[in-house]
Formats: structure tokens, C-alpha cells, sequence
């Protein structure tokens, strides 16, 4: 693709040249801060959510943390922008453009877009979202981006039909890309699924020689006849060891199954002040999240710990037995949580249990020999599905990081698409995470309300 013949010089911390025809516009020039609330009228307004996908409707019945009163919310047209102006790892996203009327919440800045294409000013800030180029404006304690100096910020402003063409354009390029993207996405989608159908398959038994019986466990109808059921408590134990003194700082999370490590000294997201109160866990630990089962029906709730560190102790640790494979002992509580064994067991509001309500859960119990074949099946199952899912992994990052950059490079002027004609076409979003995480995500801004 060509570039522009001249460019000018300008001062913005990301951004040092432009097009030479192009102008320089601060925000509030083309901005408005829109502040209604909702008030006692929010059964009348759609809830909104801003997502990876932009700002969509959210289904109240598909799960996710709903606050009691929507009073503070905040209203929202087809065509406002949404900012999020608080430094938060843990946001989709900063931006979105409406295409719906509803309500969001008030910790996000709601802004009415005029003398100016709307898509081109989102994908602009999309650019800048990505390569987190608006961190130098954030200050103080809480990160925010006081509105005055986001009102107070420049964009470049190409002549009103560039503009267009960029959006355009952009629409088409990005369309394909994310069409791209959804095809991998779907083909791992496949291989978890086949994955996990057949480990499923191993682990209770379905690759031995044996006769079977019948069975009391609730989420399996037959297991080898040989094999003995035992609770919970029979093969593991609860362990509770407290990070007293911070004697231990290697930060772990549980993260799609995975123990996953974090970053202790990170200054994004929401840690907490002090990891005193955090539990240590050890190799060969198994830790469950059995919070929140009223609202999450879509997370992986069961990983294995494959070293030493903490972990919040809103989590369930167990230590085997003698007698029991920690792994094959996971695996077991895996397909328990895929069969959604845990929902339903709680109670309370947020609908969390732990060690006292798992404890009798059966499960079923091969000899300590045979876990450790079934383990090697598991193994041999894995290896090449995962290899397969990496490489597919690996290109949708590829395709996401040839998206980011081309926006970049259109709206910040590298690229001159002019004369470029677009062919017809249908728009896709790109598929991304689940409703549930995005909810996740939007409670942990709703929280810098208060």
C-alpha cells in the first residue's frame, strides 16, 4: 500500500507526523459528556455491556454480576461513545460505539460525537486502546484520565471524505481478518471439545479391558467392575496454609484449567494491598473455584498446581492421599465440572461452597497402577491435539496483530487508502471470549464507582 506524498509535524505523545492536509482537533471540539442517569426509570432501558465486540446488549439470564439498582446508570443513544478512563487490565476494552439506545454503567464516560464520522474516531481510539498509548494521561492513585484533559486531547482529522473512505475501507480489511480469525476459533473449539470427550472417555474407564457395574455416582452411569468409589474426603484432604509473614511470592492464578503465574509487582489490574491473606499451594495441589456458581456456568472451575506460590484463598486446595495419582484425581473433578456437578450445590447469594460441601462427592477410584496408565493415554491423547491447537493459537495472534496494525497505520496516516475501491462484502465481528468474562470485566469497572 502507498503512503502519502507530504506529512507535517506534530506534537502528540504517540503520534508525530500526519498528512500535511490532515488537521489536528481537540476532543472537545467534537465531543460532548453526556450524564443522564436512568434514575427510578431502568426497567425501561436495555442493558447495555461494552465487550471486544463494542457495546452490545447483555442477557440478564445468561449469567454475570448484576448490581440492585440500576439508578446510576447511565443513558445511552445509538451513535454515543462509551470511554472507560480508568487504567483497568482487567476492561475489554476503552471504547465502544452504540448501536443501540439502553443504559450503562456510570463508571464509564458517555460521550455524543459531532462534526465528525463516529467510526473513524472509534477506530482511532480502538488504535490507541491497543497499544495502550493513552497511559501517559493517566494520574494519580486511582489511574484515571481526569475529563478535562481528555476533553483537552488532540486527534488528527482527515477532510470528511477521507474519513469516510478510512471507515470504509477499514470495515472491509478488518471483516476479512476477523472472518479469518473465527474459522481457527472454531477449529479449536472442535479439538477442546474432541479433547475433552475423549479424555473424558479414558478417565472413567472407557479404554479397559473389563467388565463394569453399575454406579452411584451421579455424573457416570458404569465404571470397571474392579474399581471403587470412593468421597472426596476419602481420597484428598483440605489444605489451608496462610502467606503469614509473605513468606511466599510467586503470584499464581487459576486461568481457563491452568495454574497460571502473575505478576505480584504489577500497578495494572485489581490485586489487593496486602497477600498476606492469600493460601500457599504446592506441586501437585489441586485448586477449585466453587464461587459464584449462580452466576458463571462457563468457566473452567478445577487445575492442578505445578509449583509452589499463592493463590487466593477464595479457592479450594486439596491434598491427595496416599493411594491417589493428584492428576488422575483432577482429571476426574474436570469432568465432574464439565458435567456441571458443582452448580446447584451452594447456597447464599453468590452461590459459593468449599470442602464441606464437596467432601461426599463421589468419584470413581481405579487402582493407584492403572491411574497412571490412564494418565499415559491422557498423554498420548493430548500431546498431539494440543501441539495442534498452539499453531492455531499462534496464527489468530498473527491475525490480530495484522488487524491492530493496520487500523493503526490507516488512521494515524502511514497508510493512504484513497481511490481504493471496496468491493461488497458482509461485516463480521470478530468472535471472541465468553459473555461471562466480559461481565467479569465490567464488574471490576462498575467497582471504581464506589
Amino acid at each position: 500500500m502507498r503512503t502519502y506524498s507530504d506529512y507535517q509535524m506534530i506534537n502528540l505523545p504517540w503520534l508525530k507526523q500526519i498528512p500535511s492536509h490532515w488537521n489536528i482537533c481537540r476532543n472537545k471540539n467534537i465531543f460532548t459528556e453526556m450524564k443522564a442517569e436512568v434514575g427510578e426509570h431502568s426497567s425501561e432501558y436495555t442493558l447495555l455491556s461494552l465487550t471486544l465486540n463494542g457495546i452490545i446488549p447483555r442477557n440478564m439470564d445468561a449469567g454475570g454480576k448484576f448490581p440492585s439498582d440500576f439508578g446510576k446508570y447511565k443513558i445511552v443513544k445509538e451513535g454515543y461513545m462509551a470511554f472507560c478512563l480508568f487504567d483497568i487490565d482487567e476492561t475489554p476494552r476503552t471504547v465502544g460505539l452504540s448501536s443501540y439506545d439502553g443504559m450503562l454503567t456510570g463508571a464509564y464516560t458517555i460521550m455524543q460525537v459531532s462534526n465528525i464520522n463516529s467510526r473513524y474516531v472509534l477506530y482511532y481510539y480502538l488504535a490507541l486502546d491497543t497499544g495502550k498509548q493513552l497511559k501517559p494521561l493517566y494520574k494519580g492513585l486511582r489511574k484515571t484520565i481526569n475529563i478535562d484533559t481528555f476533553q483537552a486531547t488532540k486527534l488528527p482529522v482527515p477532510p470528511r471524505e477521507e474519513q469516510d473512505q478510512i471507515v470504509r475501507f477499514l470495515d472491509w480489511k478488518v471483516s476479512e481478518i476477523n472472518r479469518l480469525i473465527n474459522i481457527k476459533r472454531k477449529e479449536i473449539e472442535r479439538l477442546e471439545e474432541l479433547k475433552r470427550s475423549e479424555i473424558g472417555h479414558v478417565i472413567m474407564g472407557g479404554l479397559i479391558d473389563s467388565s463394569y457395574k453399575e454406579t452411584a455416582i451421579s455424573w457416570v452411569k458404569s465404571i470397571p467392575t474392579h474399581w471403587e468409589e470412593k468421597s472426596v474426603i476419602q481420597v484428598a484432604e483440605e489444605q489451608q496454609v496462610k502467606n503469614a509473614g509473605m513468606i511466599e511470592d510467586n503470584l499464581l492464578s487459576l486461568s481457563y484449567g491452568k495454574i497460571i503465574n502473575k505478576d505480584i509487582n504489577t500497578t495494572d489490574g485489581l490485586l489487593p494491598a496486602s497477600f498476606e491473606g492469600y493460601q500457599i499451594v504446592y506441586a501437585g495441589n489441586i485448586i477449585l473455584r466453587l464461587t459464584d456458581l449462580q452466576n458463571d456456568h462457563k468457566s473452567l472451575r478445577t487445575g492442578l498446581a505445578t509449583q509452589k506460590g499463592i493463590i487466593t484463598s477464595a479457592y479450594t486446595c486439596l491434598k491427595v492421599r496416599h493411594g491417589m495419582n493428584p492428576e488422575y484425581l483432577q482429571l476426574q473433578l474436570h469432568v465432574a465440572d464439565l458435567c456441571k456437578v458443582f452448580y446447584g450445590m451452594g447456597g447464599g447469594v453468590r452461590q459459593s461452597i468449599g470442602f464441606k460441601e464437596i467432601r461426599k462427592l463421589l468419584i470413581a477410584v481405579p487402582p493407584i497402577e492403572e491411574q497412571e496408565q490412564i494418565l499415559e493415554i491422557v498423554h498420548q491423547i493430548e500431546e498431539p491435539i494440543n501441539n495442534t491447537i498452539q499453531k492455531y493459537n499462534e496464527i489468530i495472534v498473527a491475525l490480530q496483530d495484522l488487524k491492530n496494525r493496520l487500523i493503526s497505520d490507516v488512521v494515524t496516516g502511514k497508510i493512504d487508502v484513497r481511490g481504493i475501491e471496496i468491493p461488497e462484502y458482509e461485516y463480521v465481528d470478530e468472535v471472541a471470549g465468553s459473555d461471562t468474562e466480559d461481565a467479569d470485566s465490567e464488574e471490576a469497572i462498575e467497582a471504581q464507582e464506589d
